[in-house]
C-alpha cells in the first residue's frame, strides 16, 4: 500500500526534505541514486519525487494528487515514466538497449521522461556500460532514478554520476506503531523491531508460532540461568538443542539471548529504558539490581563468544554448555 506524503515525511524526514528543496529550488539532476535497506521506502518516495516533477499543479512541493499526470503516474500508466527490474538474476542488456529506444522514440508526451532502475546493483557488466554511456550523454529533460538495497556493488562510475540520497532506517517507533496497528501485542512487537527493520518481515515473524515458541524458549533459559548452572545446562538439553536444530536457529537464539543482557544493562542505568522484553520488566529490574555492570558486560561479551564459536562451526551442545558456565561466573544469583 502507497504511503501518503505526511506518512513519508515520519518514515524519512531528511530524504523528503532534500527532494522537496531540490524541486522548489529547480535543481533537478539527471540521475539520482536511492540507497536503504529494504523497507526504508525507497519505492513510495520513488512514486512521489516522480509524481512531483510530472504533476500540473503541485502545492507547497507536494503533487497536487488529481491532475492528469498524477493519476496516471498512480495508475502506471503515463507513457514518459519507463521502470526496469532484474529480468532473472540481472538486468541485462537487451533491457537497458530497449529503454533508450523507448525514451528516444518521437510521438511520446512531451516533458520530462523518466526511467527508474530497480535493483540498480544486479546490472550486469554489458548493461552497466550502456547505462554509464546514457549518463555521461543525456539527451533533453531526462531523470533517472536508480534504486539499491547494495550500494557498493554499483559501479564507482555510476555512483559518482548521480545524486546520492542516503535512507535511513526505519525509526524503530514508526516500526512499532505499524505493527501496533496490525494488532501485535507491544510485547512482542517490541522484540521482533530489535531483529530486523523492515515491516513485512517483522510482521511475518510477529505472527510465527515457532518464532513465538522461540522467544519463550529464551526467556526460560534467562530465568534457568538465575537459578544454577544445572538448571541452565537442563533447559540447554531439553529444549534450546531439540528446538534449534538449524545453525540459523541458533544464531537468532543467541540473538534474542544477547537482547535480555542489553535489557538488563539498559535497566539498570535507566529503569524507564525501552526494552525488547518489556514483559519481563520487573524480573529483569531484579537481575539488575543484583548485577554489577562489570558482571553483565562478561555475560554479553560471552553471548558474543558463542556466536563466534558457531561461526567456526564448533560442536553446539558444547558451546552452549561453555556458554552456561561463563554466564554463571558472572551470575550473582548463585
Amino acid at each position: 500500500m502507497v504511503k501518503n506524503v505526511d506518512e513519508l515525511l515520519i518514515l524519512q524526514p531528511v530524504v523528503m526534505k532534500q527532494l522537496q528543496t531540490i524541486f522548489e529550488k529547480n535543481r533537478l539532476a539527471h540521475a539520482y541514486i536511492f540507497d536503504g535497506e529494504k523497507g526504508t521506502g525507497k519505492a513510495d518516495i520513488m512514486q512521489f519525487f516522480v509524481k512531483l516533477m510530472l504533476c500540473e499543479s503541485p502545492n507547497m512541493n507536494v503533487p497536487c494528487e488529481t491532475c492528469r499526470n498524477c493519476r496516471r503516474v498512480d495508475s502506471g500508466n503515463h507513457p514518459n515514466i519507463h521502470q526496469l527490474y532484474p529480468d532473472g538474476q540481472f538486468i541485462k542488456i537487451d533491457q537497458v538497449r530497449e529503454l533508450m529506444a523507448e525514451l528516444k522514440m518521437v510521438g511520446v508526451e512531451e516533458g520530462r521522461k523518466i526511467y527508474v532502475l530497480h535493483h540498480a546493483d544486479r546490472l550486469n557488466v554489458a548493461s552497466a556500460n550502456m547505462i554509464l554511456k546514457f549518463l555521461e550523454e543525456p539527451e533533453g529533460e531526462v531523470t533517472a532514478i536508480l534504486l539499491t538495497e547494495q550500494i557498493q556493488a554499483v559501479l564507482p562510475t555510476i555512483r559518482s554520476r548521480c545524486q546520492y540520497i542516503k535512507f535511513q532506517k526505519m525509526p524503530r517507533h514508526v516500526l512499532l506503531q505499524q505493527l501496533q496497528e496490525h494488532h501485535v501485542v507491544p510485547a512482542l512487537a517490541s522484540t521482533v523491531s530489535m531483529l530486523t527493520n523492515e515491516f513485512e518481515n517483522a510482521l511475518f515473524l510477529a505472527n510465527d508460532e515457532q518464532f513465538a515458541h522461540a522467544r519463550k524458549t529464551v526467556l526460560k533459559l534467562v530465568e534457568a540461568i538465575q537459578q544454577n548452572v544445572h538448571e541452565a545446562m537442563l533447559v540447554v538439553h531439553e529444549e534450546w538443542l531439540p528446538h534449534f536444530k538449524e545453525k540459523n536457529e541458533i544464531e537468532q537464539a543467541l540473538d534474542l539471548l544477547l537482547f535480555a543482557y542489553r535489557d538488563i544493562v539498559s535497566i539498570k542505568a535507566n529503569p524507564e529504558a525501552a526494552c525488547t522484553y518489556p514483559d519481563r520488566l520487573q524480573f529483569f529490574k531484579e537481575i539488575a539490581l543484583h548485577s554489577t555492570y562489570e558482571q553483565l558486560s562478561s555475560q554479553m561479551e560471552a553471548i558474543l563468544q558463542a556466536r563466534l564459536s558457531l561461526e567456526r562451526n564448533m560442536n553446539r551442545a558444547l558451546m552452549l554448555e561453555q556458554l552456561m558456565l561463563n554466564l554463571q561466573e558472572g551470575n550473582t544469583f548463585v
